[in-house]
């Protein structure tokens, strides 16, 4: 395991300093920094592979990163462990205070995603620029990101305005179509009782006309 001189800790350490090293093919590359509890560490990393075309390192498609992060102090307890493009992020808390051990792994990725077991060949210059326990810079690194969802956040606000703007003005219809039925029952059960009244009525008005015609015809 390799373990990097203690300017390199030191330049760690920093939180605005960025820095390159070399990897040749999947070697793994570790070092080793003491961290507080509840301490905040992201790193933004880059890696790029030697062309032999164009005599420089370039990005390659089919590169990627494995991330590993553990607590020496805890029997090498794994903390993190992310598998990512050769370009990204990464981002812990210190659960608790000790020695850390941080590695970077560069390996092949096939054209589906999946990650192969031969290894990456050639050389491999990392970029890594990691914050420690400095929110600020972190809040700068990814304003671009917070602006976005602060933005997505508005939109969604904005959205649920337009919500419960439509949920009123539906119950106000619902409201106003049930005055409406409850005064159009109203009229139909009037109307009902209405005919009922003038049926009971006319059948009264019959009756006591048929019986003065048999009692007139001595029928009765």
């Amino acid at each position: 395991m390799w373990r990097p001189l203690p300017f390199l800790a030191a330049a760690l350490a920093v939180p605005s300093q960025a820095l390159h090293f070399f990897i040749d093919g999947a070697t793994s590359k570790c070092f080793f920094e003491e961290l507080p509890k509840d301490t905040l560490v992201v790193g933004h990393f880059e890696a790029t592979v030697w062309d032999d075309a164009t005599k420089s390192y370039q990005p390659r498609a089919d590169t990627g990163v494995f991330i590993t992060v553990e607590e020496t102090f805890d029997n090498n307890h794994r903390v993190v462990a992310q598998r990512g493009d050769s370009k990204g992020k990464f981002a812990f808390t210190a659960a608790d205070s000790g020695e850390h051990r941080l590695c970077f792994t560069p390996q092949n990725v096939a054209a589906g995603g999946s990650w192969l077991n031969n290894g990456l060949h050639g050389s491999v210059k990392f970029h890594l620029d990691m914050v420690i326990g400095e929110t600020s810079k972190i809040e700068s690194t990814d304003k671009t990101k917070i602006d976005d969802i602060v933005q997505k956040v508005m939109d969604l606000n904005s959205r649920l305005q337009d919500i419960r703007r439509e949920q009123v003005f539906q119950r106000e219809r619902e409201a106003e179509f049930r005055d409406q039925s409850e005064a159009t029952n109203a009229r139909a059960v009037r109307w009902t009782l209405i005919q009922l009244v003038v049926l009971g009525v006319t059948c009264a008005w019959q009756l006591t006309h048929l019986r003065a015609f048999f009692i007139k015809q001595k029928l009765t």
